[in-house]
């Protein structure tokens, strides 16, 4: 592939990049990924991660799109090498769960119970057990490069600054931004505001069933979700904040309210910190700006908050589509 014989310029090559970067190959389309950061060094890298809508706009198309990305999930569980299981958890309130029950995106996993007595940390009033897919997103991450390149794709590095730019240079007939938090930068959006995430990695001392807590007051959202020999531990939620370095305090926050939760996290083997900046949009973008006669035609899929695992494969497959539509 040379840059004369690009059909689609994608930027960003965290899970939305890489799956919409799929979804356009596999269609037929010439297709690169631009980024400034590798897949391993994204966002997306950061996150826990469970199929679950968090920090993302609650609509019929949202529902839509994270019910399709679950079906495909789930098929990609059946794959070692994916890096997706199917794990069972809770999630709990500090205080009473509506009376009508879960959110209504828990009713698509089917088997949601009350949580008994026993599935309830000191502290929390409340919650739900479900099974959902769990994903281990480094692996996963490097999963979807690998066929994104089967499809014939091609990931390249380096920073963008103007799209339709970006496009030409590349001698792209369209280009699509995925850039996530940076979009609002880059598609000159004040409506993305990026939400900082921070976790701890541990080794696993034999956890396998996830646990979210959600925040409530002065107390923080906590997480731990299980990936074999490690765990992810978290969290938070810190809007407007673009800082990319651990906080010591807010790990040690993280360490000290996992471990209330499960005990067996008490001075646990701490093996790294993440930090990401969740994308959060009152509403996903994924449109096509209107098309300027001689330019590149200019696409947007992003602001997918805390959800970019979840509206993943729903979200690139709409895209593709309206790709494929505007540039036959």
């Amino acid at each position: 592939m040379t840059g004369t014989d690009v059909d689609v310029l994608v930027i960003g090559a965290g899970v939305i990049g890489l799956t919409t970067g799929i979804c356009l190959a596999e269609a037929g389309l010439r297709v690169v990924i631009r980024a400034s950061h590798r897949p391993a060094d994204t966002t997306s890298a950061v996150a826990g991660a469970v199929w679950g809508p968090h920090l993302v706009e609650a609509s019929e198309r949202a529902a839509r799109w994270g019910e399709v990305t679950l079906a495909v999930l789930r098929e990609q569980a059946g794959d070692p090498a994916s890096g997706v299981r199917i794990g069972s958890g809770v999630q709990a309130a500090r205080g009473p769960q509506p009376p009508d029950g879960p959110a209504e995106w828990a009713a698509v996993l089917g088997g949601v119970l009350p949580a008994g007595p026993g599935d309830l940390p000191a502290g929390f009033a409340s919650g739900w057990r479900y099974s959902a897919p769990l994903i281990r997103m480094p692996t996963y991450l490097d999963f979807l490069l690998a066929r994104f390149t089967r499809a014939g794709g091609r990931l390249t590095g380096g920073t963008v600054s103007l799209l339709a730019g970006a496009a030409a240079q590349a001698g792209a007939r369209a280009v699509v931004n995925c850039a996530g938090a940076a979009a609002q930068m880059l598609a000159s959006d004040p409506a993305v505001v990026p939400v900082r995430g921070q976790a701890v990695v541990v080794a696993n001392p034999g956890l396998t069933g996830f646990f979210i807590g959600a925040a409530a007051g002065s107390a923080g959202l906590v997480y731990l979700f299980p990936h074999g020999d490690v765990a992810v531990l978290g969290g938070t939620t810190v809007h407007g904040e673009w800082s990319l370095e651990p906080d010591p305090a807010q790990a040690a926050r993280i360490l000290r309210d996992c471990a209330a939760v499960e005990p067996r996290l008490r001075d646990p083997q701490v093996l790294g910190h993440r930090v990401g900046l969740r994308p959060y949009r009152p509403s996903v973008r994924l449109e096509a700006e209107p098309a300027r006669p001689g330019e590149p035609l200019v696409l947007h899929n992003y602001g997918h908050g805390g959800a970019g695992v979840t509206l993943s494969w729903g979200c690139a497959r709409d895209l593709a589509s309206l790709a494929a539509s505007a540039l036959s």
